[in-house]
């Protein structure tokens, strides 16, 4: 199990230290397969360190390019969230029922038909297709997948495309913050991302590997079995462990480097996010207080800021 933690680390670490940070481990707690919970802390923050580093150390790409790039990953998970489970069954040709996502539509699509009328294609395949081309670095075909979740969003109900879920279910509702498909305000800022990101030598690009697929398919999975859907308060509470561990990962970066590029996605989904709230207070799900919500959207902006200013500072002097 201690290998697991060596996951955090960029590769080279773990080829050069991998196997004496093992035998450390081993040493120090004989007959464990899994150490303190304190020692677990400090060495995934080591291991975000050792990655922040390496991201710097590499220049063959701008600061801002990759921060870019990093908010539009963001954008796109933050818009398929809200359709694991849609995407799951229509996957697996699973017939939801009863089950459905509160989307009108409750057939087994596209080979039956619903209430209402039958679609060709789940909508949560737009977000999915561009995540896993920005995931590659592939910009120029995230860009076609973000303007047609734009086109998706701003049409008016009824196409058979991909039905009525894509303007009129439910959204993203992580801290109580629901953001339709039909809020064009995420598909247009994901769309303003794809297209910088195209157009500035997207060769340049940072590449991914398809692991980093792995617990989006968990997701899917687990959201599929269980049908656990986006105003579950399994999903609630989850969600929002997951952005705060996202939060603290930026953070942990930012004051190891210095660097501001983790500033840009944790704008984007904040701006956005606080745009849904601003537009639409009447759909707010009050899971915590507008003000809470809001200091928690805006209150890591300045202290990202702040500790990559602080990091840079001794850095000048030096």
């Amino acid at each position: 199990m201690n290998r697991l933690l060596l996951v955090a680390y960029p590769k080279p670490y773990r080829s050069r230290q991998g196997e004496e940070v093992l035998a450390c481990l081993a040493e120090a707690y004989p007959g464990r397969s899994w150490p303190p919970p304190r020692e677990v802390a400090a060495l995934v923050r080591a291991g975000v360190q050792a990655r922040a580093r390496a991201t710097v150390d590499d220049t063959t790409r701008p600061w801002w390019l990759d921060g870019i790039h990093l908010a539009a990953l963001a954008l796109a998970a933050l818009a398929l969230v809200p359709y694991l489970q849609d995407v799951w069954h229509w996957a697996l040709r699973i017939d939801p029922g009863q089950h459905a996502i509160a989307f009108r539509f409750s057939g087994w699509y596209p080979w039956a038909e619903g209430p209402t009328q039958v679609r060709l294609l789940p909508y949560g395949l737009l977000p999915l297709g561009c995540l896993i081309a920005l995931l590659r670095g592939r910009a120029w075909i995230a860009l076609p997948a973000a303007a047609a979740m734009i086109w998706a969003g701003a049409t008016s109900p009824g196409r058979t495309l991909f039905g009525d879920e894509g303007k009129a279910g439910l959204g993203y509702y992580g801290l109580g913050t629901p953001i339709t498909a039909r809020d064009l305000a995420l598909s247009g800022a994901l769309c303003a991302a794809c297209a910088v990101l195209a157009f500035c030598r997207p060769s340049r690009l940072r590449r991914r590997s398809y692991r980093w697929l792995a617990p989006v398919v968990l997701a899917m999975s687990v959201a599929g079995s269980l049908h656990i859907i986006s105003v579950s308060p399994a999903f609630q509470r989850g969600w929002f462990a997951l952005e705060a561990a996202a939060l603290i990962a930026a953070w942990v970066a930012t004051d190891a480097t210095g660097d501001h590029r983790w500033l840009i996605p944790v704008a984007a989904v904040a701006i956005v996010r606080t745009q849904a709230i601003v537009v639409r207070p009447d759909a707010f799900m009050q899971s915590f207080p507008d003000l809470v919500v809001l200091i928690l959207l805006t209150a890591p902006l300045p202290a990202l800021a702040f500790t990559a200013q602080r990091r840079q500072g001794p850095a000048l002097t030096e």
